[in-house]
């Protein structure tokens, strides 16, 4: 169904489009059986019926953009790879999901694993590979568990391994576990820490789709992406054409968390809002609004309730001044601190900055110290020009985006917040903390029903 007519509709039925999770609620679910049940593995027979520049041409056709954070079109992805050159090629499957706020791939893995390992089958059949990863943040022990479980029941069903359905088309799978590092989310530090070396990102170019792994032509994706593939082999580019917008076509999984009454994934076609996906959900928890939310995770910039019927595509979500990222929509109600919340993602940000690059490794430690002395009530009030300063000398000029994340939630807070910072301020602490100072008592309108 199109955005078009989700509009002024806000049954579930009408407004969401569950197709990667159509039958996550089903018991063993993560079963080969399950999945075949459910239609599982026919896009895979119709790929390999096609030549690849058929099956990269399809999915370029499709519109299918990457569903990783930068959006960038995936068929034109796997159409950088050179043909011809004498080298291996390898598809590489960021599952390394650790942007906070965001939790749709782990999810997907735990519940629906056989979706990813049919687009791998199909995106290496086009890319001409015969050795894909699947890099796996390592503290999601249960979801390895599960995906090693995936992979051998793919193995004996003759989906991976030698001679993949008759086809003469051979692939092995390797899952590996990271480390727990947010920076190998980036997917050059990602291919650094698969070759066994520290993760931090590569200068480019090259890029990984002429020297990637083992310097080799790579194709990089995430989960979502590659798992996204099979229903437009098997339903058709029209088909998936239909939903979304013209730019952003197709379907998604939001991941919705924070202060709302029902938290969790809700996949619908991309452009609806924020305020659709609320109505369906339950609203805000009972008795709070809305303050500010953010729509692709933390290193996004947030936007408030002035937002609310912002189409959640990549172009909508762009010219509110945000990113769509990777859709996870954290909402926070007017009990939240907005000093409090940006000085906790910057913390983060500086603890994971691999310390590659000046920019980001002095950058971010340094607004984690003026965050923290303006949240403690310690502030000037130039230090929010500094603060703004550093930042400035962060985004852009790091080696990677990690950079650019950290000064998101700053630029943007400052943007729509400065009266709060500036009252942290003159009024020596956190208006929302009773224990940190008596502004709460000037602050009638901040108090709620709880």
């Amino acid at each position: 169904m199109t955005v078009a007519a989700a509009i002024n509709e806000t049954s579930p039925e009408k407004v969401l489009a569950p197709v990667l999770s159509a039958f996550w609620d089903e018991p063993n679910s993560w079963t080969l059986e399950t999945y075949r049940r459910h239609g599982g593995y026919e896009g895979l027979r119709k790929a390999l019926a096609m030549a690849p520049d058929d099956v990269i041409a399809l999915v370029k056709d499709s519109g299918l953009r990457g569903r990783g954070g930068a959006g960038f079109p995936t068929g034109m992805k796997w159409q950088f790879i050179p043909q011809g050159d004498g080298k291996p090629h390898y598809l590489v499957v960021n599952a390394d999901e650790s942007e906070p706020g965001t939790c749709k791939d782990i999810p997907l893995l735990f519940a629906n694993p056989h979706s990813l390992l049919e687009g791998i089958v199909i995106a290496c059949h086009a890319i001409r590979s015969n050795q894909a990863f699947i890099y796996l943040r390592g503290e999601v022990v249960p979801v390895l568990r599960r995906l090693h479980h995936a992979v051998a029941e793919a193995y004996e069903a003759g989906y991976l391994g030698r001679n993949v359905q008759g086809s003469g088309f051979d692939l092995e799978l390797t899952v590996h576990a990271g480390a727990g590092a947010y920076i190998c989310g980036e997917e050059t530090a990602l291919l650094d820490s698969l070759e066994g070396r520290r993760g931090q990102p590569r200068l480019r170019p090259p890029f990984p789709a002429v020297a990637g792994l083992y310097a080799c032509p790579t194709v990089v994706n995430n989960v979502e992406s590659i798992a996204s593939v099979p229903a437009i082999l098997t339903r058709g580019k029209d088909w998936f054409r239909s939903m979304g917008s013209e730019k952003s076509p197709g379907f998604t999984l939001y991941s919705l968390s924070g202060h709302v009454a029902n938290p969790g994934q809700y996949e619908g076609p991309l452009g609806i809002t924020l305020r659709q996906l609320l109505d369906i959900s339950g609203g805000m928890r009972p008795g709070h609004r809305l303050k500010f939310w953010t729509p692709g995770g933390s290193s996004t910039p947030l936007l408030t309730d002035e937002h609310l019927d912002v189409p959640l595509d990549y172009e909508g979500v762009g010219a509110a001044g945000s990113m769509l990222g990777t859709k996870a929509l954290q909402c926070f109600d007017e009990t939240t601190c907005v000093v409090r919340a940006v000085a906790r993602w910057t913390e983060f940000y500086a603890h994971e900055s691999c310390g590659k690059c000046t920019p980001c490794r002095e950058g971010t430690y340094w607004m984690v110290q003026l965050l923290r002395d303006i949240e403690a009530g310690k502030g000037r009030s130039e230090d929010l020009d500094k603060l703004l300063d550093i930042a400035d000398n962060v985004n852009g000029k790091s080696f990677c985006a990690l950079g650019d994340g950290a000064a998101s939630p700053i630029f943007s807070s400052l943007k729509y917040f400065r009266e709060e910072y500036e009252r942290h301020i003159t009024g020596q602490g956190c208006p929302f903390d009773p224990a940190l100072s008596t502004a709460w008592a000037h602050q009638p309108h901040l108090e709620v029903n709880a």
